[in-house]
């Protein structure tokens, strides 16, 4: 039998607003990246609120580990170091003639990547569940 996921009950009702708020402050950053001359990608990655969360990620992942945060936790993290990833593929694509129209494709498929991952997992969160990629551990 598969192990149950942890519960929202056995976790500090303050913990779940900090992940909110990490939540948040993503969120500000794809709109940020999404109303400016900047990307999505780029919003979540160089956007002060989207290093602020990533720095209360790491600096909270001591007091979410064991918890059903943990999965977010690891969620926001991994969409911050994955978008990065991907944004030095754009930059070196960008700078070659051949990659250019590849680069937009996938500057276009990354910012919706990002928002998916952020607006999913906020979601999960709301519901009081895991993100998506969690459920099947």
């Amino acid at each position: 039998m598969a192990a149950q996921p942890p519960t929202p009950q056995n976790v500090r009702t303050s913990l779940i607003h900090v992940t909110h708020l990490i939540y948040a402050l993503h969120a500000s950053a794809v709109v940020v990246g999404l109303l400016s001359s900047a990307t999505v990608a780029g919003g979540l990655v160089f956007g002060l609120p989207s290093l602020a969360a990533v720095v209360l990620n790491y600096w909270m992942a001591g007091e979410v580990r064991g918890t059903w945060l943990e999965a977010h936790f690891r969620w926001q993290i991994r969409t911050f170091w994955f978008t990065l990833l991907w944004l030095i593929v754009y930059g070196l694509l960008i700078i070659t003639l051949i990659g250019i129209p590849i680069a937009w494709v996938l500057i276009f498929i990354l910012g919706l990547w990002v928002a998916y991952r952020v607006g999913r997992g906020w979601l999960a969160l709301k519901n009081g569940e895991l993100p998506p990629v969690s459920r099947n551990q």
